[in-house]
């Protein structure tokens, strides 16, 4: 898998939309999907793999109960499994599906969304989803074609299979594990307004990277990471908002609008740095490239700038000094706020 630490937020948009040219279209296509988390270290199994003990054998009864219990409140699924396991992902039950997105900036959004990790990497996984259709057996193969499609829709898929078990056991039974792409049905607005997109993988115990680290040197590029440093987050969500790239169009309803607003107006700018034996309250003045201009200040005094950056596993330096800090966004216990 390759990977990139991108330097500045031009070279994040360059990489972002690298690949994106298709010939035969004479348009801008990316065939990458996007997925974006704001620690580079977060756990990337599926939920259903993270239960841990029995897993991949209580996956029926996870779906079947919360088809039985969720049936009152869902009338407009049509009976498929299929919507099922969409509206299970969307709602919090433990799937072996994994969130993806067609757009980058949805993505770079969910790198950028927690204020408390803004001193730490982010990542945005990229997968090629036209490398990837190149491993399904042939009888999926034939439904997309027959409706000249790029993923696969809960109908399609009805077609093939009703149940996981029989999905899997028709693509073993043609020849090989194979991993798909669906859109999941327009559930409600979050899920149009995030250009949501689910891939799943045709065995519940199987991981995804897994399976693409298996593929990437017979389909190099199938698969790629882009580390957003730490330093970057800042710009980053700035930018976003600028874009109207925000949790108010993300999570269309109040408690998007409520979570947009706590995190507009926080300070963001104010900053604890920690050099082991002291610690101060910091102002950030501005930005260049992966360098962050503060203002150090001890009480009420400011006592000297700084110029922070930080280093590959959101390492902070301090290159006034030279020498390592922590940093940790938004300080709660500093009374006195610099203007």
């Amino acid at each position: 898998m390759s990977e990139v630490r991108v330097e500045s937020w031009a070279q994040l948009n360059e990489c972002l939309y690298e690949g994106s040219w298709y010939q035969p279209h004479g348009r801008f296509r990316s065939p990458f999907a996007f997925r974006g988390l704001p620690d580079w270290r977060y756990d990337r199994r599926t939920s259903l793999n993270r239960l841990g003990g029995r897993y991949a054998q209580i996956e029926d009864d996870l779906l079947r109960n919360f088809r039985k219990y969720g049936s009152q409140m869902e009338s407009t699924l049509h009976d498929s499994w299929w919507n099922w396991l969409a509206m299970g992902q969307h709602h919090g039950l433990p799937t072996r599906l994994l969130d993806w997105t067609f757009s980058p900036y949805v993505a770079l959004h969910f790198v950028t969304t927690k204020a408390d990790l803004f001193a730490t990497d982010g990542v945005i996984f990229c997968i090629d989803f036209i490398k990837v259709r190149r491993y399904l057996p042939a009888s999926l193969k034939a439904i997309l074609k027959k409706d000249d499609a790029v993923f696969f829709t809960a109908e399609m898929l009805d077609g093939y299979a009703r149940t996981l078990p029989e999905f899997d056991a028709k693509v073993k039974r043609d020849g090989q594990e194979s991993v798909i792409f669906f859109e999941p049905p327009s559930l409600d607005t979050r899920i149009v307004n995030q250009a949501a997109l689910f891939s799943m993988i045709s065995s519940p115990e199987r991981q995804l990277e897994e399976w693409l680290e298996g593929k990437e040197a017979e389909q190099p590029g199938i698969f790629r990471k882009i580390i957003v440093p730490a330093v970057l987050k800042w710009e980053v969500r700035d930018k976003l908002d600028m874009a109207n790239i925000t949790e108010r169009v993300v999570f269309p309803g109040l408690d998007g609008l409520g979570a947009w607003l706590r995190r507009y107006y926080s300070p963001n700018h104010l900053l604890e740095v920690d050099y082991g034996t002291e610690r101060y309250l910091a102002r950030v003045q501005r930005f260049e490239g992966l360098k962050m201009f503060v203002t150090l200040f001890q009480g009420q005094e400011a006592v000297r700038d700084a110029v922070l950056t930080s280093l590959p596993q959101s390492q902070w330096w301090d290159l006034t000094v030279d020498c390592g800090v922590e940093v940790k966004p938004r300080p709660a216990h500093f009374d006195f706020v610099p203007d």
